[in-house]
């Protein structure tokens, strides 16, 4: 069976590990009549054209970026930052691998038999957020309305911000995504015609105390979708450096991910496959990988220059940001 870390130590650029892999993986999946490895390889393909097609994002990030104009304009008092990335390529094959093992797991678990190829198939149709945007907003404590706590303030402007967005960005070529779960609003913070849009998790945070909106769009004129989230200066703190940073969700959902405790080796071949290459992935020791601009001393060191283990960031976004009443061109 192929998987990622075959690849991972000839001194290749990601690009062209991915060029590897991909290749031998099609040749696998049509000499083996393996249709999940099919799927796979048309996954690791749209990775591809991200970096090597890419021209598509500076108009992507051009259109967002003009979203960043209008915050600058009406809401001259907020501190605000953008940021972009693709998502890494060892962290999208984690979550590819880790979908399958999910959802055969909890359907076996359900319905007591195997899901169907065409079942497994239906269900990786769901990657959204190889391309994603954060947006980080902070009210000066100088702006501060002394009646109301800061949080509650920034929380106000936060979902003024959500309801906002869809339809700007709408105009810009963007289609907002249906989020595919319950709309309940918990808090009316969210007007009734963007509701259905957002994954609201500052309404009801994840068990971690993980705070967000999410939002998907599909856009028209790269053809390809991205995720939007919108935080607080205290929710992304939490996030990246907090409770619920991303490691700690990243082993939280490792572990739930390689459960097999119902599932014997051998009975489910593409649940065997997808456990061998996820497992593979969580064992991996980073200081022995030898890949171009990429250099780890251990799996805490690290210095990714390619987007190999950490998301790569989206130019200008990361640098895009702004206190008070900085000037933009």
């Amino acid at each position: 069976m192929i998987s990622l870390n075959d690849y991972l130590f000839s001194g290749d650029t990601v690009l062209k590990i991915l060029h590897r892999y991909s290749s031998d993986l099609k040749k696998s999946a049509i000499k083996d009549n393996n249709p999940i490895d099919l799927i796979h390889c048309n996954f690791l393909i749209q990775i591809i054209e991200l970096l090597e097609h890419n021209d598509f994002l500076t108009s992507q990030s051009q259109r967002i970026k003009e979203f960043y104009r209008y915050m600058t304009q009406e809401y001259p008092f907020l501190a605000f930052t953008f940021k972009g990335r693709i998502k890494s390529l060892i962290r999208a094959e984690e979550k590819f691998n880790g979908y399958i093992l999910e959802y055969i797991y909890d359907y076996y678990q359900k319905n007591q038999r195997y899901p169907s190829e065409t079942e497994i198939k239906s269900s990786l149709i769901c990657f959204r957020d190889l391309i994603a945007y954060r947006i980080v907003i902070s009210l000066p404590m100088c702006h501060v309305d002394d009646k109301i706590s800061l949080e509650e303030q920034e929380i106000k402007y936060l979902y003024e911000i959500a309801n906002i967005m869809p339809e700007f960005l709408e105009q810009r070529g963007f289609t907002a995504e249906l989020s595919g779960i319950c709309t309940e609003n918990c808090d009316g913070m969210l007007l009734e015609n963007t509701l259905p849009y957002y994954r609201d998790y500052v309404a009801k945070p994840r068990l971690s105390g993980y705070k967000s909106l999410h939002i998907t769009f599909y856009d028209n004129y790269a053809r390809s979708y991205t995720e939007l989230q919108l935080r607080t200066k205290n929710m992304d703190d939490l996030a990246e450096i907090g409770s619920a940073n991303h490691f700690g969700y990243e082993r939280q959902q490792e572990k739930s991910r390689t459960r097999r405790d119902i599932i014997p080796v051998g009975e489910c071949k593409y649940f065997d496959e997808a456990f061998e290459r996820f497992t593979k992935l969580q064992e991996l020791d980073l200081s022995t990988v030898n890949v171009n601009m990429f250099k780890a001393f251990n799996n805490q060191l690290i210095n990714d220059g390619c987007g190999l283990f950490r998301g790569r960031q989206i130019l200008p976004f990361e640098h895009l940001s702004r206190f008070q009443n900085d000037l933009i061109d």
